[in-house]
Formats: C-alpha cells, structure tokens, sequence
C-alpha cells in the first residue's frame, strides 16, 4: 500500500531532459568535489602519519645504533684487557658501527658526547673512543664545526637527559630530526649519543597519492559512463514519452474542436428552436399588411414589409450558418442608427400584439445624438428584442413599464442603451457570477420563467453572445432599489 502511494506520488511529477540533464550534471560535481574531499582527507593523513613514522623510525635508529655502541663498549672495554691487536679490532668495530649509519641515506650526523671529570668530549670515530678510554683524548673544544649543534642541543637539555634517562628528539625544518639517546654502559650514565636524522618517506606517500588518483579517475569514470548510460536511456524513455504526450494532446486537440463544433452545432440548432416562432410572428405581420394593402397606404406599408422580410433573411441566413463570419456582423459598410431600430421593435412588434396593449407600456428617452454603428440593424434587432420580450414575459405584474433609454458620452465616446422595468426583478441567483466573471442569466439554459420544461433560457444568452462575444459591447443586468430589473449595454465607440 505504501509503495502504491508512493509510486502515485511520484508518477504526479513530469520530468524532461533538462531536469534529467541538469541531475546528472549535479551528481557528477558531486562526485568530483567528494573525491577532491577525500584526496585532501588523504593527503592531511598520509602527511600527518609520515610526520609520526619520520619521528618513530629516527628515534628506533638511535635507540638501535646506541643499544650496539653501548653493547660493544661493554664486551670490549669494560671486561676486557686488549692488546694493540684487539685494540685495533675494537677501533675497526666501532668504526663500522658509525660508518654504517653514516652510509644510509637519512643518516646526517652521529656521534657520542661523553663527560668526565667535568669535560665534555666529542667522539664520531672508534680512535677517539679509545682515546676516551686510555686518557689521551683532548676535551672538546667549542669550535664551529659539523657537530656544534648537537654539543649545543645537549647543553640544553643535559640536566633532564642526566635525571630522567630518555630519549629526546628535536624537530627542525620539519624533515630533520636532532636525537639525543642516553649512553648507559653497565647501567652508568656517561653521556649521550647525538643522531641527526632526515628521514624521507615521500615515494610511499607519493605511491598511495598516485595509486588512489588512479582509482578515483577509474571509480569516477565508470560512474559517468553509468550515468551517461541511464542519461541515454532516459533521454530516450523521455522522447518516447514526448512524443506519445504530442500525440495525445494532438487527439485531444482534434476532440476539442470537435467537442466545440458539435456544442456550436447544437447552439445554432437550440436558436433556431428558439426564434422560429419570431419567424412566424413577423410572416403574420407581413401577411397582415399585404391585405391591408391600398393605393393610399402603399408607400408606408411597402417600407415596413421590406423592413420585416429582411428580419427574415437574417433568419434564414442564421439557418444556413452556425459560425457566422465577422464582417457579416461588424463591417464599416454598416450604419445603423439604435434609436430607430429601437422604435420600429416596439411600434411594429411589441404594439402590434392588441391583447398585451394593457399589460405593457414604454417609455422613451432617446439621446439623438446617439452615434450610429457598424453593426447589422438586424443584428441589433436580434440583441435588444430578447432583453425587452424578457421585462414583458417576466415582469410578473399586470401593468409593467418599460424605459427604453440612449445616452451618448461625449467626453468618453461612450454610448449606453439601458432597458429597465417596474416588475418583480430578476431573481438573486441568476445574478451570481461564475468563475469567468458571466452572470448565471446569460449562461445556456439558465431562464427567468417560472414554468419548468418549457423551451426557455435562450432569449438572454443569445443576446449576451452576439452583443459581447460578437460585436464587443458589454451587457450587464441588475435589479432596482424600487423594484424591477434593468439590462445596460456599454457601446465604446
């Protein structure tokens, strides 16, 4: 379950190469900077440990070289009567001893400091040992040569050397090493044994370095190889989804649009629904004026029937296209003048109905000054009849005023045709907004009327689509403080 829930989680992130590119980048610095860390690491250790060995292997050499000197002092001199045979095998002897450490490599210096009688002699060959011995040694004369800092770092420290009887060390130049080694024949303390010592480990250090500069390159390697396989392979796997996602926002795309011509189809099918009744109504008024007809009357009944047939072909025309082209609704060839349209609606429409003459009456206040616009007459038709039939239809009251008002903004260029009533007012809900900022009146299949299942809830959205979505006006509704409900439409000039 949890490895489910984690799978879910992960599978809510979409990544592309360049998340893949810029991760793969990020691991790779990683490792270089942890392997730079860990040469660093190894270098501080490899330094820090041959400081110690430098330390411990000088001073294991004098405790060595002084553990013979003093073993060879005790078997030959000590317990001893020699010949000048053996007395030049005793000098050989020691001769080796101090030649053989001189012969090393990190060997600089060695030899004894010995006292007697309060003299200080120096003594770097097996002759002036035995010298020392037989008494004929002349005491050490502070000269400035080779071994003067090692008669002068004894000097120093003689007193501790004398009581404690350990080995003390000197660093210099942080290779060298100055040892000072108490010489104890037969348990007695006559001296010291001075060693000046540079040992030099480095090609161990610069062996492990190298060695390990190797398996960092090798280690790194293989895992930028392993990395740029994956990268590869992803790289691919992500193409491979692109191009599955493209095609699938390509069918998408394609359903959409047919998702949107079947909703513009099913539209253009609900409006004729919707005004074929106006059709017949204005096919009656026609009918009605033709019998009508007489040699004194002929002129006005001719100009309103033409008016009235081509409300029809704009029908019909309507009919014929679900997606109307733009200039067939907005063109600068049109000039079309609102206040007249707005009467020949009432006068020739609304006021011809004889049994709805006591239920409804209008008020007029037309701003003559009202520009005229580049809209279709019949187009204007097909806004405002909509608004007014919903104050008759809606109104709820036996007497309904109707205010047909136009005002022109000079300053602003701004014209405004407001349609307001004294009836019940349209109902709160239908005035709430949606997530588009669209009052719920002017959404499909949202009505006013109060009788449910009646083909209704197209009057206003048809009039909200051609004056906004059409022709780029603005339609708002609102309901009166005194009552009633009133439609403004904002026209930019």
């Amino acid at each position: 379950m949890f490895k489910k829930k984690l799978l879910n989680k992960i599978s809510q992130y979409k990544f592309e190469i360049r998340h893949i590119t810029a991760f793969f980048i990020v691991l790779i610095l990683f490792q270089i900077i942890i392997a730079l860390v860990q040469k660093s690491a190894l270098d501080d250790f490899l330094s820090e440990t041959q400081a110690w060995y430098r330390k411990y292997s000088a001073e294991r050499l004098a405790t060595l070289t002084s553990t013979s000197l003093e073993l060879l002092f005790e078997n030959q001199f000590l317990h001893k009567t020699q010949d000048n045979l053996q007395a030049q095998e005793i000098i050989y002897s020691f001769n080796v001893i101090f030649k053989q450490q001189l012969l090393q490599k990190s060997v600089e210096d060695i030899f004894l400091i010995l006292t007697k009688k309060h003299e200080l002699y120096v003594i770097d060959s097996g002759q002036k040992l035995y010298a020392f011995l037989n008494g004929t040694l002349p005491p050490y004369q502070y000269n400035n040569d080779s071994h003067i800092e090692g008669v002068k770092l004894y000097n120093q420290e003689k007193e501790r050397l004398k009581s404690d009887e350990v080995i003390f060390g000197a660093l210099k130049n942080k290779n060298t090493f100055n040892i000072l080694v108490p010489f104890v024949p037969d348990g007695e303390y006559i001296g010291v044994m001075y060693m000046r010592i540079t040992p030099d480990f480095s090609f161990l250090t610069e062996e492990v370095s190298s060695n390990f500069n190797k398996v960092a390159i090798i280690y790194t390697s293989l895992i930028f190889i392993g990395l740029l396989v994956i990268f590869l392979v992803s790289s691919q796997a992500v193409k491979e989804r692109n191009e599955a996602q493209n095609k699938f926002y390509e069918e998408h795309e394609e359903n959409i649009k047919k998702q949107i011509r079947l909703e513009k189809e099913s539209l253009f099918t609900k409006r004729i629904y919707h005004t074929h009744h106006k059709a017949e109504k204005i096919i009656g008024f026609i009918k009605d004026d033709v019998r009508k007809m007489s040699n004194d009357n002929l002129a006005k009944l001719k100009g309103r029937v033409i008016t009235y047939s081509n409300f029809i072909s704009r029908i019909i025309y309507d009919m014929k296209w679900y997606d109307h082209e733009i200039n067939t609704i907005i063109n600068p060839m049109f000039s079309t003048n609102i206040n007249e349209v707005i009467r020949f609606i009432v006068k020739y429409i609304f006021l011809r109905i004889s049994s709805k003459n006591e239920m409804f009456y209008f008020e007029f206040d037309l701003d003559e000054s009202l520009p005229f616009v580049h809209v279709n007459e019949f187009v204007v038709w097909e806004i405002l009849e909509p608004l007014i039939q919903n104050s008759i239809d809606h109104g709820g009251t036996n007497s309904i005023r109707i205010n047909l008002v136009t005002k022109y903004d000079k300053t602003n260029n701004i014209s405004y045709i407001v349609i307001s009533d004294n009836g019940l007012g349209i109902k709160p809900d239908l005035l709430e907004e949606n997530e588009r900022g669209i009052k719920k009146l002017f959404l499909e299949n949202e009505s006013t009327k109060k009788i449910e299942g009646t083909n209704s809830g197209y009057g206003c959205f048809i009039a909200y689509q051609m004056a906004v979505e059409r022709c780029g006006w603005q339609l708002d509704a609102e309901n009166l403080n005194e009552g009633g409900c009133k439609f403004t439409i904002t026209i930019k000039n």
